[in-house]
């Protein structure tokens, strides 16, 4: 029996945990529960949420279309700041949680409701990231995570929906736990849980085998105007249509796989395997147009903040004001990150092989070793160099050479030299 005015937002995926949620949620926590589901680019066919929604006990269900508030809000900032966790992650699943955290916060003031519900278990982060997104948009609200709360494992899921009668879709049941968004897809347990196991083919679905893929690869080019893509191949296309042609295309030549044994928020290492073929193909092509058109000192400190960028991401921080500050920061850098990136996809690799931009500091006349356009001051070389090593030459001086081992001579005996010439005779 739910209790009046008592009433809950779900977030509502229609898998047999949310299923079994709602009427948990509404006979043992005693709310009217409200659904809402989130299409980041997985959804496939709402009505059918919607009726198993209504089905399982909910007095309403709400389906959202949110692709492009994902990829304008989430993706192309983490496209720009250049953001991948520990180096590898490009951040897929962390970067949807705050959205759906978001819009469960602006359903639940909509609906009047009191509380918001999501269904992560106790181990992994997207519990954190929920918890504490909300906590920052509506502290006013109560979380409730009924997959961490019950005593329920998959089998008792199972049992329970078919003695309430709860209809969960009725499919092969898949050896690993997956979620997707338009910016990638993430696979793990079952044999994955093996570090050393090569993952099967049955895990990946988005991207071809590199080695079966066509061998004469395929050339790509990348259109970006203010540090954002916005053309691929020359055709301008809106966000959310960009990042599924750029996975199609990327993925067809087994580009975007991603094995990566991470640190979870919660202390344990993971074994991930994901695919972003997207991502992959973007964030290559971003790179090298950065590096034709930002400073050394900017690339340099951008590659820090985006360490933490990432970090702070991936622990669930989105709404603090440091991730707010260094986006800020990197947005400010992009003004002159524009031009065109050609790459070349070929089984499994996606490699720059040209870029050109109207904001580029590469200037031909400085790099060339054709005396004939050569516009380098070779003589100014020389002041340069000994300024530059005037406090090393200084150290020297006072303190003597600090070189570990420079006490060691490391030129080995002339019998140990192969010596040819007028030097070749003895000392």
């Amino acid at each position: 029996m739910t209790a009046p005015g008592r009433r809950c937002i779900l977030a509502y995926s229609g898998g047999l945990d949310t299923s079994v949620a709602v009427h948990w949620l509404t006979h043992e926590r005693h709310f009217e529960v409200v659904t809402l589901s989130i299409d980041l680019g997985e959804t496939r066919d709402p009505a059918a949420l919607q009726g198993r929604a209504l089905q399982a006990g909910a007095v309403a269900a709400h389906v959202i279309d949110a692709r492009d508030l994902f990829v304008r809000h989430f993706v192309w900032p983490a496209l720009m700041v250049g953001a991948r966790y520990q180096g590898v992650y490009p951040l897929a699943t962390a970067l949807g949680r705050p959205l759906i955290a978001r819009l469960l916060v602006e359903l639940a003031r909509e609906e009047g409701a009191t509380a918001v519900a999501h269904g992560c278990t106790g181990k992994g982060n997207d519990q954190v990231r929920f918890d504490v997104a909300v906590a920052a948009l509506a502290p006013e609200l109560t979380v409730v995570a009924p997959v961490r709360d019950w005593e329920m494992g998959r089998s008792e899921e199972i049992a329970y929906a078919a003695a309430h009668g709860i209809e969960v879709p009725v499919t092969r049941e898949s050896p690993y736990s997956i979620d997707a968004n338009l910016w990638g897809r993430s696979v793990e347990t079952g044999v994955l849980e093996d570090p050393w196991v090569e993952p099967p083919a049955d895990a990946y679905a988005w991207t071809a085998d590199p080695a079966a893929a066509p061998a004469a690869g395929a050339v790509v080019e990348v259109a970006f105007e203010g540090g954002l893509p916005v053309a691929l191949d020359g055709e301008r296309l809106e966000p959310a249509p960009l990042v599924e042609r750029a996975n199609a295309l990327a993925g067809a030549h087994g580009v975007g796989r991603i094995d990566h044994v991470e640190d979870r928020l919660v202390g344990i290492k993971s074994r991930e395997v994901y695919e972003a073929p997207a991502a992959v193909l973007l964030d290559a092509a971003h790179r090298a147009l950065e590096g034709l058109t930002l400073s050394r000192d900017v690339l340099r400190v951008k590659a820090l903040l985006a360490e933490e960028w990432a970090r702070l991401v991936y622990d669930g921080l989105w709404y603090s004001h440091l991730r707010q500050c260094l986006s800020a920061f990197a947005v400010a850098t992009q003004g002159h990150v524009a031009g065109e990136v050609r790459l070349r996809l070929a089984r499994g690799s996606a490699t720059v092989i040209g870029r050109r931009s109207p904001e580029a500091l590469y200037r031909p006349e400085l790099a060339t070793y054709d005396r004939a356009g050569d516009r380098f001051r070779h003589q100014a070389a020389e002041g340069f160099i000994s300024l530059f090593g005037l406090p090393l030459r200084t150290q020297a001086a006072v303190q003597g050479q600090l070189t570990e081992g420079s006490d060691r001579p490391l030129l080995p005996p002339r019998a140990q030299r192969r010596i040819v010439g007028p030097g070749s005779g003895p000392a």
